[in-house]
């Protein structure tokens, strides 16, 4: 689905991302990990078009997107999440989430001003997406609740709510269970595999091993912005060169 040629990205005399090539292999679960420092996030930066590469390509599903902003790889269906889930407090839920429909809505000013029937059909469907995205993720409840009154828990599902809105091909999670319990963490996996059985392709950076290696069906390892192995999680387990660099000797030959 996603293809990474050499990709490299440089801040001054700093290489963050060096040379890495790999694949995002389409209706799969796809992860990073490294050390902190590793350019896991600079490497999330680049192929979401947030950075633009020092050097090297990106292609999505056939389409070179080095170049694109933000908002048009989204529109392609590249969605991201972040560490941490900015949420408008003061709004609902649902109306936090009826903003993730609106890169596919064509409205302007002009149909605002004179509330034109596309406007009222758009924000019909969005509205209707963004209801489907919370049952989706087990948080119809919680709809009209303020979304500075929900848990973190609540707060990481409502991020995985906001990209499915988007009608994404591809997620991109970063640290999706990041500040959960170890039984929020399972829960959050098993979405995980939902989402992915429903059609999606998923790539995440996680630090929670455990979850990785249970989740992932391929894992990329980055090491002072450098691919150091990629495989399953049992050639990543078995790899002496992760070992040394990341996962320490307790996780050899789990």
């Amino acid at each position: 689905m996603l293809k990474i040629d050499h990709l490299t990205k440089r801040f001054g005399g700093l290489a963050a991302v060096n040379g890495v090539s790999t694949t995002i292999e389409a209706g799969k679960i796809n992860a990073i990990i490294g050390p902190n420092g590793a350019g896991k996030t600079t490497f999330f930066n680049l192929i979401s078009c947030v950075h633009r590469p020092t050097s090297g390509t990106i292609t999505f599903e056939g389409r070179d997107v080095t170049s694109l902003r933000t908002d048009q790889v989204a529109r392609l269906g590249v969605a991201r999440t972040f560490q941490t889930t900015a949420l408008f407090d003061g709004a609902t839920v649902l109306d936090n989430l009826i903003v993730g429909h609106r890169l596919r809505t064509h409205s302007g000013l002009f149909d605002v001003l004179r509330g034109s029937g596309r406007l009222r059909e758009e924000e019909r469907i969005c509205r209707e997406k963004a209801r489907d995205a919370l049952d989706f993720v087990g948080l119809s409840p919680i709809a009209q609740c303020l979304a500075g009154d929900i848990t973190q828990e609540e707060r990481k599902r409502v991020a995985f709510a906001l990209a499915l809105a988007t009608d994404p091909k591809l997620l991109l999670l970063d640290e999706p269970a990041g500040g959960v319990n170890p039984e929020e963490t399972l829960g959050l996996a098993e979405l995980i595999r939902k989402m992915v059985a429903s059609g999606l392709t998923v790539c995440l950076i996680e630090h929670k091993m455990n979850m990785i290696m249970s989740l992932a069906d391929k894992i990329l390892v980055l090491s002072y912005g450098e691919k150091i192995a990629e495989g399953t999680p049992a050639e990543i387990r078995a790899n002496p060169a992760v070992i040394d660099a990341y996962l320490g000797s307790d996780h050899a030959g789990i």
